[in-house]
């Protein structure tokens, strides 16, 4: 039997990495457009490979991707994607690949075919712009696929923004006809926003409210922002400034954030008076913003991407908080506004999300922020708009609350002879209330003197009652009674290594796993003192009782423990007694067999559940 397992596994070895091979993206005769995500293939290089060193890699090193995104997050290691190209087709296929993030700083591309291995193609937004073959704000490659052949190609990427590599390869026509439509969005855009900001800035120029002017500081930095995100300032503003198109990214970031933060703070008026946390948070994130725009002229990006991200995500939600807060307080200029920054932030939380892995790259995802801050910008000059006319109407709702007041005078007596019927009835009530709520608390305190109080389980002096009224049933009925007695393997030291607040975590996670295997309503599970605890199986016999204790001692076995980002596992030693009692007052006998048979499970390593013998301490054990 133990040969044919391991002849078994042996086979697995070899055929299951050949099955699970990356399979060949296809070009056929429709194709005009072509995802490559779930076809790539990826690996992580250890030190400076060369790439004859990655062609003989075996299929067991590469990892599939199989996802709609290449998503890797950020940090320092180097990758390198391979990915199989099938011209289906009986003549060329000229296409382009396009590599649709542009802010990757180092790609080495190598194409291999029959007619042999290409010199690297060398891209990246470290290379000034004009040195791809292709203008464009994207990396795009023009590519020849031979006919009823395979090329791979294999990517070398190197970068200190967020490793993503969306794959796409394109019918040369289809991809100019889209690049059309991109163009258009992209035109309708920027065109929106800087009609925004000329009107606002006039606005501002106007009537000089301060206002204005930190939202035309928003509107400037978002889309500036969005530009430097997607290539496009780097194609049209500096081609040549490599140096500078990874530090914008940063100052305009956290330029979004602090003139965002500052023209919330001052619209919706979150003061110190009404709101002084909230007021005293937003303040602090505003300047942290504005610290870290000037950091971003002097350290480098790659020190600076992770808390600009860090920065631009809690404020997006701060901002969004505020606007909450502000709606629920009925302040109506926050009715405009929370409309707007939903869609703006929401937009920016996606993007933030879609950096760190959190959400995948698609067209969802990266144009979200676009999208939602057209949108939010159109809908804040309506909100701006609104609260002028909010002050005119202000006069008329002065008028109003004088005609109110008159009409309040007039039914006043009649509601104080009201109020004193009430106020009778009311009290009769509250009598009653009163004394419901006396038998609750009492009953409240019944429950509370049989509970533990840190982990919700029932104390000793509860399960002892319980213990004992159990032995006299199962004597009487001649039924099988089933104690498992639980210990924390090592608590003490972990308890002594990590502290008692956690160590009382530890035992709340131990008695919910404990609760969560008891199903029926006389099963009962106690705290016994200390790390100790007990579980009582009425009418349980031994091998139901073994499978208990074993589902529990392997869920927090299972249980990741997050101790200041260490991921711990905990273990536990069980030891089960069941009989049927021989007599009413048993339970002594009972608890120290399974005693036994829990410090016989100590001794056998621990993590174990260990049953006593019939006429011993200890028998057979189940071991983890």
């Amino acid at each position: 039997m133990n040969t044919l397992k391991f002849l078994l596994a042996f086979m697995l070895c070899f055929v299951l990495p050949a099955a699970m091979a990356a399979e060949d993206a296809v070009w056929g005769k429709h194709s005009k457009r072509l995802e490559l995500s779930q076809f790539v293939a990826y690996w992580m290089e250890d030190e400076q490979t060369s790439i004859q060193e990655v062609r003989s890699l075996p299929e067991t090193a590469w990892t599939e991707n199989g996802n709609d995104s290449v998503s890797l997050g950020y940090g320092d290691a180097v990758y390198w994607f391979k990915v199989g190209l099938d011209n289906a087709l009986a003549v060329e296929a000229i296409t382009f690949l396009e590599i649709g993030y542009p802010v990757l700083d180092h790609i080495e591309l190598y194409t291999v075919s029959s007619a042999g291995q290409s010199n690297p193609m060398k891209l990246g937004d470290k290379q000034p712009f004009y040195d791809r073959p292709v203008y464009h704000r994207n990396f795009i490659i023009p590519m020849v696929l031979a006919p009823n052949e395979t090329t791979t190609l294999f990517i070398r990427v190197e970068t200190t923004s967020s490793m993503q590599l969306p794959l796409i390869l394109w019918d040369q026509s289809a991809f100019y006809a889209t690049e059309q439509s991109r163009s258009m969005f992209e035109g309708a855009y920027f065109g929106i926003v800087l009609v925004m900001i000329l009107y606002n800035l006039f606005v501002y120029l106007a009537v000089g409210e301060r206002n204005f002017l930190y939202y035309v500081g928003y509107i400037t930095a978002m889309p500036l922002f969005l530009a430097c995100l997607h290539g496009v300032t780097f194609q049209f503003l500096w081609p040549e400034s490599t140096w500078w198109n990874d530090q914008a990214i940063i100052v305009f970031l956290n330029l979004v954030v602090f003139f965002g933060g500052a023209f919330s703070l001052s619209f919706i008026n979150v003061t110190r008076e009404n709101h002084p946390w909230l007021n005293r948070w937003a303040v602090g994130l505003v300047w942290v913003a504005a610290a870290q725009a000037v950091a971003g002229l002097f350290v480098p990006y790659s020190q600076m991407i992770l808390p600009s991200i860090l920065v631009g995500f809690v404020g997006c939600a701060t901002m969004l908080l505020l606007s909450v807060v502000r709606l629920i307080k009925a302040d109506p200029a926050a009715r405009y506004y929370t409309v707007a920054w939903v869609f703006m932030l929401f937009g920016g939380i996606v993007l933030a999300l879609s950096k760190f892995t959190m959400l995948p790259r698609n067209l969802l995802t990266e144009n979200a922020a676009q999208v939602g801050s057209a949108l939010g910008v159109i809908l804040l000059s309506i909100a701006l708009a609104d609260r002028l006319n909010r002050e005119k109407m202000k006069t008329i709702a002065a008028q109003q609350r004088l005609l109110s007041e008159e009409r309040k005078a007039r039914f006043a007596q009649e509601k104080s002879l009201q109020v004193q019927r009430e106020a009778n009835a009311m009290l009769e009530e509250r009598v009653q209330d009163r004394t419901r709520d006396l038998e609750a608390l009492n009953e409240q305190l019944l429950e509370l003197s049989a509970t533990d109080p840190l982990t919700g389980l029932k104390n000793r002096g509860h399960f002892d009652k319980a213990f004992q009224s159990a032995v006299v049933h199962a004597y009487r009925f001649e039924e099988t009674l089933s104690l498992l007695v639980l210990d924390i393997d090592h608590f003490k030291q972990f308890n002594d290594t990590y502290g008692h607040l956690v160590g009382d975590d530890c035992l709340k996670m131990v008695a919910k796993c404990m609760q969560n295997h008891l199903s029926r309503p006389q099963d009962l599970a106690a705290r016994y003192g200390g790390e100790e605890f007990v579980v009582l199986l009425p009418d349980t016999p031994e091998e139901g009782a073994v499978s208990v204790a074993e589902r529990i001692r392997r869920d927090i076995e299972e249980t990741a423990f997050r101790v200041s980002g260490e991921i711990l596992h905990l273990t536990i030693s069980i030891g089960v007694c069941s009989v049927a009692p021989k007599a009413a007052d048993a339970t002594k006998e009972i608890f120290a067999r399974a005693d036994d048979a829990l410090y016989e499970a100590k001794g056998k390593g621990r993590n174990r559940v260990e049953i006593c013998r019939k006429d011993g301490p200890a028998g057979s054990s189940v071991t983890a």
